[in-house]
């Protein structure tokens, strides 16, 4: 790898935020040299932005929407969705890349370096914040101590961002280059891969070694304008969600128990640190996503701000609503998965259903934007004109209702990177294979199952408990939990890869509905292939390094294995 594309200090300050509550979403500070630099403790608190602006947001992951169309959660409409295609037709590869999928590696080394420069650059900190001002003087009785307190707690999160930059990166490569140094303005440095379980254990230490230097909960501290930055309950989850990784099939070929006892134990713990006061929302599951609920909300860990705007619905939207594009049409593979919590309905198929289906999808006959859908032919959304679903459904999740998209209406979209019910379901999911499903070890206060169906009970989803054995029938009902739960958050694509089950679904055809209207009114169904899908095994497990960043490196970056 040559990492001199992200070593010029400009490059790394131009994405700099203002401080203020919402940190992360607007003011840009643009810097154009590194002599512009400031030489002043303010610095300390402006560069301690930089290291944030590369989380990812995942509204534009793909084709400038969601990353759901590359698994079997939906099809994306457009025609013109070439990075989606790279996907589903199997022709990822190191000439074939995606930009999206480019970028993000370029941006997450970014976001790594602009941590490094911070921790390089504050390491002298507390004679930088005394520098110039009489630290004993009543006039600095608060000041000075909040400037300690508060480039302490930056310094920490410096280190656990660049951990979740490199959780992020293994979860797609595997092996890749580990930088932990500052390097000089236009310095190139080629660097070889780490192996995977030695990155997962750096993160790990980072972690293990900072997560008492950060704050505990900003919304409950005197600070709660910073709310959005990284907390100990963000580091101890992006540890519960790598440990959860390196301990499933992919990367634990041995079924090593040793890893799975250490998910259970990081996922435990996120649950029971006294001050991170974690519980699920009660609000209503669909509500939970929109506008600025999540930000309130204890089920949030670390959702990631930005401006209000129309894309989501803009994009997603029927394409019968005015402006709509139709956007990430949910799949019938994903459609039939929500269970049934009552009797079948031979006349409406989606009657009973797990609550969760009429927050997360917009079937037919359903009311959505201020009309009923009707997909049948001559019907408002009828699915032989141009543009329509092909599936014969539409995204609800996330998208705010009777939104004027033409006449400028907006709404808040936050992406919410962790949440607790993710949390409960990597616990019941690492204790079901290192424990079993009802075991209570010493030290846990909860089972497998207890976890399991405490998200199952949550306010107006109230579905039955699982009773299923313990070992693989209930190993496969977390995987459907997670499916169901955590629906187009980005999180199927990978649980699959993770899971070694990417070759077996990957490789179906998405499936959708034919929606035909009776002479009484009603609707009738028919299931139907929509598209055919590619999943090159065991080559797509990993994502492949781009061509120019394997040429750049002078070959010291050794291309993932089969591109």
């Amino acid at each position: 790898m040559k990492y001199k594309h992200t070593l010029l200090i400009a490059a790394a300050i131009a994405g700099l935020s203002s401080c203020k509550k919402d940190f992360l979403d607007t003011k840009i500070d643009k810097f154009t040299t590194p002599e512009s630099i400031a030489s002043d403790r303010g610095s300390l608190y402006t560069f301690a932005n930089a290291f944030y602006t590369q989380l990812p947001y995942g509204f534009n992951a793909l084709d400038n929407n969601l990353f759901a169309a590359a698994s079997d959660e939906a099809q994306q409409t457009s025609a013109f969705a070439n990075s989606t295609l790279a996907f589903n037709q199997g022709t990822l590869s190191a000439i074939n890349l995606p930009g999206e999928v480019d970028a993000y590696y370029k941006n997450m080394y970014d976001g790594i370096r602009a941590a490094n420069f911070y921790i390089d650059y504050s390491k002298n900190w507390r004679e930088f914040i005394a520098r110039g001002r009489d630290t004993l003087a009543a006039s600095e009785a608060i000041s000075y101590p909040r400037d300690k307190q508060f480039i302490g707690w930056y310094r920490g999160e410096a280190r656990v961002v660049r951990a979740y930059y490199y959780s992020e990166l293994i979860k797609r490569y595997g092996d890749v280059p580990l930088i932990t140094k500052n390097y000089n303005p236009g310095e190139a440095v080629n660097l070889t891969k780490t192996k995977y379980d030695d990155v997962v254990n750096f993160i790990v230490s980072q972690i293990d070694t900072y997560k008492d230097s950060l704050q505990v909960n900003w919304r409950t501290s005197s600070f709660t304008d910073q709310d959005g930055r990284f907390t100990k309950g963000v580091a101890l989850a992006i540890k519960s969600r790598v440990l959860l990784y390196a301990a499933s099939p992919l990367h634990n070929a041995s079924n090593d128990l040793a890893k799975w006892q250490r998910a259970a134990e990081a996922a435990r713990d996120v649950m029971t640190t006294p001050g991170l006061n974690y519980s699920l929302y009660t609000g209503g599951y669909g509500n939970y996503f929109l506008e600025n609920n999540s930000l309130t909300s204890n089920e949030t860990i670390l959702a990631v701000r930005r401006p209000a705007d129309q894309n989501p619905e803009k994009l997603n939207y029927p394409i019968g609503t005015p402006g709509g594009g139709s956007g990430i049409a949910p799949s019938q593979n994903l459609v039939s998965d929500y269970e049934l919590n009552g009797a079948a309905d031979p006349a409406d198929p989606y009657k009973n259903r797990d609550p969760r289906l009429a927050a997360t999808v917009v079937t037919n006959g359903s009311s959505w934007n201020g009309r009923v859908i009707d997909q049948s032919a001559g019907g408002s959304d009828d699915m032989n004109k141009a543009n329509t679903s092909k599936t014969g459904y539409y995204l609800k999740k996330f998208l705010s209702s009777n939104l004027n998209l033409t006449n400028g209406g907006t709404a808040r979209h936050n992406w919410i990177l962790f949440r607790y019910a993710e949390i409960l379901l990597n616990y019941a999911e690492a204790m079901n294979e290192a424990y079993g499903a009802d075991a209570v070890p010493a030290g846990y206060t909860k089972s497998a199952r207890q976890a399991l169906n405490e998200v199952r009970a949550r306010t107006g989803v109230n579905m039955p408990a699982v009773t299923v054995a313990t070992g693989i029938p209930f190993r496969n009902a977390v995987k459907h939990e997670r499916r169901i739960e955590l629906a187009f958050e980005d999180h199927r694509y990978w649980d699959l890869l993770r899971w070694k089950d990417a070759e077996s679904v990957l490789n179906q055809p998405v499936t959708g509905v034919k929606v035909t209207k009776t002479a009484t009114g009603t609707f009738t169904y028919q299931t139907a292939n929509i598209s055919t899908r590619v999943f090159r095994a065991p080559v797509m497990y990993l994502f492949p390094f781009s061509r120019t960043e394997v040429i750049n490196s002078n070959g010291t970056l050794i291309q993932n294995s089969g591109y």
